[in-house]
């Protein structure tokens, strides 16, 4: 564990360096020298550091891409040759924000589009696989995959199975063939081999393979590092702190021996432990880079003086963290709101849209999970508010609604039981009325009470590494779909009635669903580099911010809530002009009762 003391990164030259007579400094061209004059001097000691290993330590809202644009413009005019840089992202959309801004930022210097890689670290690993002449097609999905061998498979062992393959893969870093050696493989081994061998015999390869394969690749093959340290000799990689294992390790075989590598990091946002991400890694990062040089940037831009303060009292907490200063921005104007409200989720989530201002600005609404976003976008629908939430999928979107309405509109439901004759109003039986045009209340609470099982909602899988879902799929069980199924039905006079209200439901959703939409609906793990004018983020109630269940299932729950207490740090600093956060008086957060005084919160206690 990393104390809360002092790193021996945390030295750093307080005044710039002193050039030598019998090196002037280049003369920059305009564009680039007008670029790093509007840079903050933290921003600029960072964009011209010298060659070398440098960690960039970028708190949210400090202007981190900015400074890494302009560092990719600073090395191309002081001599760097473009096609010897290359920028690594964690993911697709920062990929291609980065790729654009570089590209502007090198055309005045009559550099063409795509003069300097860009990639993600996926899209990295495919392209030095496809130099290295091995295969990269075609590539598959994890889920699909393991869905076609066992289609029984229930959501919570895919996502166990996905978790240890991953493990495997990326962290202990084993193949197949080594797994195989164990003369007693258990059945996670099994398992693994198994899908190695349908990965095989389809002759593709997976998401983790993309990275996994191109390093062993390039460990083996000295000329293909050679040609590929050439293409990296000046490496930039981003958001440092949200790489696994195998992704650090292509990093510093790439940088090596040379070690010209420029990260960007903030261990306060290393908020993907599931995804093999370890914040120690970027807090050990000296270990593996001697001489490595920390550059702080100290200034938060982006929030309100007030949230910047207290998303950094709560932060502070953390014991694996480095000592840092964040402070506002000169100009940090807006608010931040406590809304105690211990009423139902629905209510509050109305009263929250109701305070925002009418100034034409983004909004918000952010939770721990998507499940917490229902009632959300349920009074986004309501109040007919367009809405972008890429990731949610709400209840009567689910599949599994059509199997349900399908079973009891038959003549015998599930498993045997005739839902017809459990109408207790007598209205399912007898009569010349088919089973659609019946009161639906009453074979729903039959399906209910017979146990019905329906298929999952398998999750929305992607063929694209880089756009694979950050989020878990809706975990909504069949039986709380159902029920949710069952207080819908009350003010409709038959099924039919009941099926034409869904797709209804339906076409209003597809409607009100997009992309340009003013209103987000986002879960925080897949918020951050994003950032809205007015952000409320909702449930900050004990048990569901830190998350009870994820605390209750971590081997380590102290490094857990820590990696909770980050995701609340992440969730705060996307506001722009306010942040509001919803909590039940009676039981708020304890990540709230470590920001905030309990005066400040209106906590209500009992007496005694």
């Amino acid at each position: 564990m990393v104390a809360r003391v002092a790193s021996p990164l945390s030295a750093r030259a307080d005044k710039p360096p002193i050039r030598s007579g019998c090196h002037p400094a280049p003369v920059l061209p305009s564009s680039v020298a007008e670029r790093l004059d509007r840079l903050a001097p933290d921003q600029r000691e960072a964009a011209t550091a010298p060659p070398g290993p440098v960690l960039c330590v970028a708190p949210a809202g400090s202007g981190k891409t900015t400074t890494l644009v302009a560092r990719i413009a600073w090395l191309v005019a002081t001599g760097a040759d473009p096609a010897a840089i290359t920028a690594v992202t964690f993911n697709k959309r920062a990929a291609d924000e980065m790729a654009s801004r570089v590209d502007a930022a090198l055309e005045p210097l009559g550099l063409p589009a795509g003069a300097v890689r860009v990639k993600t670290f996926h899209a990295l690993g495919r392209e030095i696989l496809a130099d290295g002449g091995e295969s990269v097609e075609p590539l598959l999905d994890r889920d699909a995959v393991l869905r076609d061998m066992w289609p029984d498979i229930d959501r919570g062992t895919l996502r166990h199975l996905d978790d240890a393959f991953s493990q495997l893969k990326l962290e202990i870093g084993v193949t197949a063939a080594e797994v195989a050696t164990d003369p007693e493989p258990g059945p996670i081994a099994r398992a693994f081999l198994a899908y190695e061998g349908a990965i095989q015999d389809a002759g593709g390869l997976d998401f983790d393979d993309l990275v996994a394969r191109a390093l062993r690749l390039q460990e083996a093959r000295p000329p293909l590092l050679r040609r590929w340290r050439a293409k990296c000799a000046h490496l930039l990689v981003d958001e440092m702190q949200d790489v696994d294992r195998t992704q650090l390790r292509l990093a510093l075989l790439l940088a090596a021996p040379a070690n010209r590598i420029f990260a960007v990091g903030d261990d306060d946002q290393t908020i993907y432990g599931w995804r093999l991400a370890d914040v120690r890694r970027v807090l050990a990062l000296a270990d593996s880079l001697p001489g490595l040089r920390r550059i702080d940037l100290t200034v938060n831009y982006r929030c309100p003086a007030m949230v910047v303060e207290r998303a950094v009292r709560l932060v502070e907490r953390n014991e694996e963290r480095f000592v840092k200063t964040i402070r506002p921005g000169p100009v940090a104007a807006g608010r931040l709101i406590l809304a105690p409200d211990g009423s139902d989720e629905t209510p509050r989530i109305r009263r929250v849209i109701a305070s925002w201002p009418d100034d034409g600005g983004t909004r918000a609404i952010l939770a721990r999970t998507n499940v917490e976003l229902l009632p959300a976008a349920a009074v986004a629908v309501e109040m007919g508010l367009p809405f972008r939430a890429p990731r949610l999928r709400l209840l009567t979107e689910d599949r599994r609604v059509d199997a349900i309405l399908r079973a009891a509109g038959i003549g015998a439901g599930v498993s045997g039981v005739d839902v017809g004759s459990a109408d207790e109003t007598g209205a399912g039986t007898g009569g010349s009325r088919g089973p659609a045009d019946v009161p639906p209340l009453p074979r729903l609470a039959a399906l209910a009470r017979s146990g019905i099982e329906l298929p999952e909602a398998p999750p929305r899988a992607t063929a694209d590494p880089d756009t694979r879902e950050l989020d878990e799929p809706l975990p909504v069980e069949t039986g709380d779909l159902l029920a949710a199924l069952v207080g819908w039905a009350a003010p409709y006079r038959s099924l039919a009635d009941l099926a034409d209200a869904v797709d209804r439901h339906r076409a209003r959703i597809a409607a009100l669903r997009r992309d340009d939409a003013q209103l987000t609906l986002a879960t925080a793990h897949s918020t951050k580099g994003l950032e809205f004018d007015h952000v409320a983020v909702i449930g900050m109630d004990a048990g569901r911010f830190p998350s009870a269940r994820s605390l209750r299932e971590s081997t380590e729950p102290q490094r857990a809530l820590e990696e909770e207490r980050r995701l609340a740090y992440v969730a705060w600093t996307r506001a722009r002009r306010s942040l509001t956060l919803v909590y039940d008086p009676a039981s708020p957060s304890s990540f709230l009762l470590e920001a905030f005084s309990e005066r400040e919160l209106g906590v209500e206690r009992d007496p005694e």
